[in-house]
């Protein structure tokens, strides 16, 4: 597999866009396996929607071994023409100032992969090329080897900044995208719009291929791909398990990462998908997993669907376990507010989940369980991602929160806060988790999840 990653200069540079076309313009010759630097789920379905081939996240933040993080980049890619990275905001954005805390620069840098920039022309031309010298400059480590340049007004445009960036700079130009108001993608929480929410998505993308195509030099952005060196083998010694893992899997509940589903499927657990929008009862299981998603999109009708609602009141009563993250805590609790408009949830805990205008929490954070609960045991250090717009708030004095989550920015603690409730053998918290951070976590997890280790 060759690799390549495909950087912004800052977010809304277009980076997404740029990838979005290079993807759709190459996988019509080449096999390709895509992956987005950071914790995103939304960017990796458009990903998917592409390449047909579940989009992973390369987050070492979440995924803190490089061993580890290595192996997941190279997994299962023996049939892989091409890898194509996408990253995350800015170059050198990540945690607090450090450059190299999990940014798209340290990613790069840890596995090696060449870096092509994509900067957005608007309202400039020669200062373009002073802007670049200041990437390259920055941390000379980080293997910058071409750039593409976005939001072009016109050819003469172009020809302006690629000429001062050829004047002034060692660094290939391979391309531009013209401004284009009719394929821009709207965005929402910090990202992209979910790809099933946006009409005509497969014609922007189209067209944004055919911009590529025209204007982009692919062979030279192939050229400057480099080989993956070396298989890593896996490091996670998980023995074989024996669980049927009931799934909530559909347009409210969406948001796993790929290589968590394919760790579980691994160790042995059968995973068995099921709507909590559509389907009537659960299957036949011995554990439920609520991932994040949208559920204030779709609340109307999780509300009505009281007979799967029982179900899953009904599964918690009887202590079997159930995991939920983020969207999964909003479904168990008691409702889910909108403006004026409340609707029903499932009520395994006294709470409301009310939305909000601005965001509440986003960003890395970590969680110490104040008690041994489903995710870990007390005191355990867990780490994770928050990204919300809306607040839970517990109406239950009993009901004291399992988790406390900080946030540490240049080796500071910056904010602490409590999270997380646990009824029984349901939990439920905002927290993103990678099964991959830990394997003694992950193997503690399966076995309060009701695993038979083989």
């Amino acid at each position: 597999m060759k690799k390549v990653l495909i950087a912004g200069v800052t977010s809304g540079s277009g980076k997404t866009t740029a990838v979005l076309g290079i993807l759709k313009a190459l996988n019509e010759k080449y096999t390709i396996q895509s992956y987005k630097v950071g914790p995103d789920y939304v960017d990796t379905k458009f990903h998917t929607r592409i390449t047909n081939r579940p989009t992973r996240n390369l987050d070492n933040y979440l995924v803190p071994d490089p061993q580890v993080l290595n192996y997941l980049f190279t997994a299962n890619t023996e049939n892989i023409d091409l890898g194509i990275i996408e990253g995350v905001m800015g170059l050198y954005d990540g945690l607090g100032t450090d450059k190299d805390a999990y940014s798209t620069a340290s990613i790069a840098k840890q596995l090696n992969i060449p870096v092509i920039l994509v900067i957005n022309a608007r309202a400039t031309s020669t200062s373009a090329a002073a802007i670049l010298k200041g990437f390259l400059d920055f941390d000379k480590r980080v293997p910058i080897k071409g750039v593409i340049i976005n939001n072009v007004m016109s050819e003469n445009h172009y020809k302006l900044i690629a000429g001062a960036i050829q004047r002034y700079l060692d660094l290939p130009v391979l391309g531009y995208l013209p401004h284009d108001s009719t394929i821009s993608l709207p965005s929402r929480q910090l990202g992209l719009v979910p790809d099933d929410e946006l009409p005509n998505v497969d014609k922007k993308i189209a067209k944004v291929a055919e911009d590529v195509k025209a204007h982009v030099n692919l062979q030279k952005l192939l050229s400057l791909a480099t080989s993956v060196s070396e298989k890593v083998v896996d490091p996670f010694n998980i023995p074989k398990t024996r669980l049927r893992l009931g799934i909530a899997k559909d347009e409210a509940f969406n948001f796993y990462y790929a290589d968590n589903i394919h760790l579980l499927e691994k160790t042995g657990i059968e995973l068995i998908p099921f709507s909590p929008i559509s389907d009537n009862y659960l299957p036949d299981v011995d554990a439920l997993y609520f991932g994040g998603g949208y559920p204030e999109e779709f609340a109307s009708q999780l509300a009505a669907n009281k007979s799967l609602k029982k179900e899953v009141y009904e599964f918690s009563q009887a202590s079997k376990p159930i995991y939920a993250e983020c969207g999964g805590l909003m479904y168990l609790g008691k409702a889910l507010k909108q403006g004026e408009n409340e609707f029903s949830m499932v009520g395994i805990f006294d709470g409301i989940s009310e939305m909000t205008p601005r965001l509440k929490k986003f960003g890395y954070c970590e969680a110490y369980p104040q008690v041994d609960c489903l995710l870990g045991n007390k005191g355990q250090k867990i780490v994770g991602h928050e990204f919300h717009h809306s607040t839970f708030k517990n109406l239950d004095q009993q009901l004291k929160p399992a988790l406390l989550m900080k946030k540490v920015r240049d080796n500071q603690i910056v904010d602490t806060w409590p999270g997380g409730y646990q009824i029984r053998k349901t939990f439920a918290s905002y927290l993103h988790v990678h099964f991959y951070q830990d394997p003694k976590l992950f193997m503690q997890f399966l076995n309060n999840l009701g695993a038979d280790m083989q």
